[in-house]
């Protein structure tokens, strides 16, 4: 049986879709996070690995159903991995991940959410959809994640009042938030566990280009607050991989994050059409994402740091990026 080892993760998340046959669809609503927003994705679960796709005719990856609930990804008509497909709670497995505000003020060039002018959910709307997913027995944590709909501060006080109600249901609950005065102060009182402000860019010439109405500045002095709040293993941080930065900024920025305490999530950059055009984005290839993701793991156990206490986001779903400590 070909089963999902480290190579075979980078080698699909780098490829990023896959075809799957119509019965294998997935019927729920489209994601609403980040720069994949407003597509569609299956969860492949193989040797304790598992990888999140989208779904894409034409893709060079095709899913195809085996006996025993079983199923295959083949490239060029060779299957590739064998496993299952693990169904989503929430946007991921066993997560509550929500995107409360589908709306944001800044452009970003790599992400679709500017593009979409989706909904905010109210704080009731929250309440229903984690209570639904807690009724299954399988809700293990809360992600909430949220765009800017008219300030950082504002939107940092809506995700706030949603995390005190979120408390009843007694699973770690992590907050990804553009940063704002007080934030972290604010959340972690709230009742939040962990917390990620996305740096997005570790170049910082690249960085005015894609995230023209941002600074990085001001990001990092958040994580860095954020870690003495939160404490270590507990503040992370998405590093997109893809728009056209070196492996030596990479590594420069990586030692900053992991010199502060935080973790930083190594993430596939995700071509979207809606934003074709507007900055370099290219698919980092499998050898690239498993060198970055080794140099990642060494780094951080240089700090005393490790990625399999983390109990929310991306680091506990693991199906977008090579994990350290969990997938390495």
């Amino acid at each position: 049986m070909m089963v999902m080892d480290l190579r075979t993760k980078a080698r699909l998340i780098s490829s990023g879709t896959v075809e799957m046959p119509e019965i294998f669809r997935p019927s729920g609503p489209a994601s609403t996070a980040g720069p994949g927003a407003g597509e569609r994705n299956i969860f492949f679960s193989s040797d304790e690995k598992m990888v999140r796709l989208g779904v894409a005719d034409g893709s060079p990856l095709k899913l195809e159903e085996l006996d025993g609930g079983e199923v295959a990804i083949l490239e060029d008509g060779v299957e590739v991995a064998r496993g299952i497909l693990e169904k989503p709670l929430l946007h991921c497995p066993r997560q509550a991940y929500i995107t409360v505000c589908e709306r944001c003020i800044y452009d970003c060039k790599f992400c679709a959410v500017p593009k979409l002018s989706g909904g905010v959910k109210s704080r009731k709307r929250v309440l229903e959809m984690v209570a639904k997913a807690n009724d299954t027995g399988d809700l293990e944590a809360i992600s909430l994640t949220s765009g800017v709909e008219r300030s950082p501060e504002e939107e940092v006080d809506r995700v706030a009042d949603i995390v005190k109600d979120l408390r009843r249901f007694g699973v770690p609950i992590g907050v990804s938030v553009t940063p704002a005065r007080r934030s972290s102060e604010i959340l972690k009182a709230a009742g939040a566990d962990e917390i990620k402000y996305n740096v997005e860019c570790l170049d910082p010439q690249l960085f005015t280009k894609v995230c023209p109405d941002v600074s990085l500045d001001r990001i990092k002095t958040a994580l860095e607050r954020a870690v003495g709040i939160f404490g270590e293993n507990r503040v992370f941080s998405n590093v997109i991989i893809g728009l056209g930065e070196s492996d030596q900024t990479l590594q420069e920025g990586i030692e900053e994050l992991a010199g502060m305490g935080v973790l930083p999530v190594l993430r596939a950059v995700y071509p979207h059409p809606l934003r074709a055009g507007e900055v370099e984005m290219i698919r980092p290839t499998p050898e690239r994402l498993t060198d970055l993701a080794r140099r990642l793991k060494r780094v951080l156990d240089d700090h005393g740091l490790r990625g399999d206490v983390a109990e929310t986001g991306c680091y506990r779903c693991t199906g977008c990026d090579l994990i350290p400590h969990r997938d390495l």
